[in-house]
């Protein structure tokens, strides 16, 4: 039975193939077309999955989509009922996209497809519906709680529910206008950083503040319940006049307006951060407890869906307090993972089929879901167009020979098998580089990935070596996870008195080592964890081995194949011009390695930085 799911038309688009159950293929519309969260019909990526299926669209028995319109509708007009008279950019901004858009989903996708399956009928899923399924449906679980939290479906922004074999059930929900996730894109957005883009900024940003807001939220703006409901004061937010994300008072409330993009980012900002991260994290916590009340001691899992369940220190925080015994979180927990849960949805709960679990394995294969290029199809590519390249037909030793390019401080492309689904690249479309390094995290940030010095980067490390390096008791093959480095390791670093004489310029509090892998090594001894096992992903699993026998250092960088404001790279093409476009000096790509010095420079290439959007 083969079942396509679709995410499209508020952002993430995506688009998944399941077989009888199994996830064959699962992209975002981003990579085909390099516009980052590209919102529209994801043609690109259905086509992709229908390529890989092997399948026809009218040979589908079902395509299902991840929202309801009609719900959607119903909360509009809501909303507007709440706006009154004060609904004017509400009705500019939003209402002809609904109407002649998201009401319009099933035209729009079967002017795609030509038929949609074999019944030419499109199904729909409600949105946290569709989050619940992403996160339980693959997991390695046969019972389990569910959260999803995210900015707003159709109505509910926060649920909690219970998966059980083929079926799942929302027991209690938070609506939309009270929002958690809404909430963090405000205070993203307050701080100068692009909302449904700069999340991540906020949360990397939150380490150097100290959480002197934290209390003043608790008061004026979040009202937090013992059992993790909450309610907003809407008083300080203009998002549900569908204006900016704040109002004047919440600007007012924290010393003045918010902060321009790509200003001077100050004390404030970093205190605001510290100050929202935290209360996101109280409410997670009680959230997770009254989840556990509600299903019973007998359930020991936990799985987590939706945009907020991206933010790994909360996930960190919730894996450390032991409320349940294992957590899972969808790697593509946001919109685009909607895709997969439509898919399954359908699949298990309307359909009825069997589902086994043994509590070890999920059926994510790794997020490793989207297109992959062979190697005679890298170097045609590569002879085709004249570029100077070097063939390594025995991985052991093309293994070996990026080891030692890491070891001379080399920045590496690293371009193999299928591309990630998802947000996090898992060593497929990753760049990878020496954590020994303490400038090693400014010189990616500014010559590579042309981003603020301040964002950190990841940790790729063997599965098995792990607790060695950091202070983890799971495994965390998706990158959605933070612990701390090992107390062994680290270095005395006190992070008021390094900003104090920094006169909040974080570029020397970046460069000084916190610990012996200091490029890894968050100000606060945190780190986001990739584990990797030789089953899932053998040539990278290859090259951080012989890195260690190298070096004695089992740990590597692994930062996404892209620079700021593109798409992580899906095709050689896209591999080739970022490594070009950058003071990248090698790219791995198939069995072949490419070396910078060795290569003609691109012609007529001077503006390519303004195709892509800031962050």
């Amino acid at each position: 039975m083969y079942i396509l799911g679709i995410s499209a038309l508020y952002h993430d688009a995506a688009a998944a193939l399941i077989q009888d159950g199994e996830i064959i293929a699962a992209a975002q519309e981003e990579r085909f077309t390099r516009k980052k969260h590209d919102p529209s019909i994801p043609k690109n990526a259905i086509a992709y999955c229908l390529e890989e299926g092997d399948i026809a669209a009218n040979r589908l028995d079902a395509v299902v989509y991840y929202d309801n319109p009609l719900l959607t509708m119903g909360r509009f007009m809501q909303n507007l009922r709440y706006a009154g008279a004060d609904s004017k950019e509400l009705l500019t901004l939003s209402l002809e996209p609904l109407i002649n858009r998201k009401m319009w989903i099933h035209q729009m996708l079967l002017d795609n497809l030509g038929r949609l399956g074999i019944q030419n009928k499109l199904y729909v899923t409600e949105h946290h519906i569709s989050h619940a399924s992403s996160a339980f449906f693959p997991s390695p679980y046969d019972k389990a709680a569910i959260i999803t939290v995210d900015g707003v479906g159709e109505y509910a922004t926060t649920t909690i529910g219970y998966g059980e074999g083929n079926h799942i059930k929302i027991l209690q929900e938070i609506d939309y206008p009270h929002s958690l996730g809404l909430l963090y894109s405000a205070l993203t957005y307050f701080c100068g950083f692009k909302v449904n883009s700069g999340d991540y900024k906020l949360m990397g940003l939150a380490p150097y503040g100290e959480p002197v807001y934290y209390q003043i939220m608790k008061e004026k703006i979040i009202d937090i319940k013992p059992d993790g409901s909450y309610r907003l004061n809407l008083e300080y937010f203009d998002y549900q006049y569908g204006r900016a994300m704040t109002s004047d008072k919440f600007a007012q409330l924290f010393g003045g307006s918010r902060r321009e993009p790509e200003s001077a980012i100050t004390k404030r900002e970093m205190d605001l951060a510290a100050s929202v991260q935290k209360v996101v994290e109280e409410v997670l916590v009680l959230m997770v407890r009254h989840a556990k009340q509600l299903v019973g001691e007998g359930v020991e899992n936990l799985v987590l869906a939706g945009g907020v369940a991206l933010n790994c220190v909360a996930n960190g925080v919730l894996n450390r307090e032991k409320i349940f015994k294992n957590i899972w979180v969808q790697p593509a927990a946001g919109d685009a993972g909607g895709a997969v849960g439509a898919a399954m949805f359908y699949y298990y709960q309307h359909c009825g089929y069997n589902r086994v679990a043994d509590g070890v394995h999920d059926r994510q294969k790794a997020s490793y879901l989207g297109p992959s290029y062979s190697n005679r199809q890298v170097q045609e590519y590569l002879k085709v167009n004249g570029y100077s390249y070097h063939v390594y037909d025995d991985k052991e030793v093309f293994c070996q020979k990026i080891a030692e390019l890491l070891n001379n401080q080399k920045v590496i492309g690293l371009f193999e098998g299928r591309m990630e689904y998802g947000p996090r690249a898992l060593g497929n479309r990753s760049i990878i580089a020496d954590p020994r390094s303490p400038l090693m995290q400014s010189k990616l940030n500014l010559k590579i990935k042309y981003r603020e010095s301040f964002r950190p980067f990841a940790p790729t490390v063997l599965e098995k070596d792990a607790q060695e390096y950091f202070e983890i008791d799971c495994k965390s093959p998706y990158m959605l996870l933070c612990a701390d480095v090992q107390k062994s390791r680290r270095k005395e670093f006190l992070l008021e008195k390094e900003i104090e004489q920094s006169n909040e310029n974080l570029l020397p509090v970046v460069n000084k080592a916190r610990s012996d892998i200091p490029a890894v090594t968050h100000v606060d001894y945190s780190a986001r964890i990739q584990t990797v096992g030789e089953e899932d992903n053998p040539m990278y699993y290859g090259i951080i081995k012989a890195f260690r026998k190298l070096t004695g250092c089992g740990v590597v960088i692994n930062t996404s194949f892209n620079v700021r404001g593109e798409p992580i790279v899906c095709s050689p093409e896209d591999a080739y011009l970022c490594f070009m476009r950058t003071e990248m000096d090698v790219l791995a790509m198939g069995n072949c390695i490419l070396y910078k010095k060795e290569q003609r420079q691109l012609v007529n290439d001077e503006d390519w930085r303004n195709q892509y959007e800031l962050d």
